[in-house]
């Protein structure tokens, strides 16, 4: 990949599953392959939510495929006045694609929407591995992440 593409950073698309959308999220994390009615139907789910869940991508304008890709939530809270906490997710850079600040981006189109959306912070969870490239993104580590699997 050359540096003469111009990456742009969208709204996931119905579409974009044969663009190689699950392919991608399964460099970050075990997923499974995906049916199209499966994943028609868990698009809708997540566009019914509106501004509150966002899942963006960007889309090498060369090949056709999705190569970056991230998500935020907004949780409405009763603390600070009732106010909203964006939460990043699923944040993978394709392979062949790293060290070209697609991430960066995909951070800062995400981060700016939760700011738009009225959140007085965004929080996330990474690997220490991601440490340093999150600090270059703006964020600091607070605390300690604890998880409890079902499966």
């Amino acid at each position: 990949m050359d540096a003469g593409h111009k990456f742009q950073v969208r709204k996931l698309e119905i579409l974009d599953k044969s663009k190689g959308f699950i392919e991608l999220l399964q460099q970050l994390t075990i997923c499974d392959s995906v049916s199209d009615k499966d994943f028609e139907e868990r698009f809708q789910e997540i566009n019914s939510f509106g501004d509150d869940h966002l899942i963006c991508v960007i889309e090498d304008d060369h090949s056709g495929k999705i190569i970056a890709t991230g998500s935020v939530f907004i949780e409405k809270k009763f603390l600070r006045n009732c106010g909203k906490v964006g939460h990043i997710e699923d944040v993978v850079v394709d392979s062949a694609a790293r060290g070209m600040q697609l991430g960066k981006k995909i951070i800062e189109f995400l981060t700016d929407h939760a700011h738009s959306m009225g959140c007085y912070k965004v929080i996330l969870d990474c690997s220490l591995e991601n440490k340093a490239f999150y600090e270059k993104c703006g964020y600091r580590q607070k605390e300690v992440q604890m998880v409890k699997y079902f499966v």
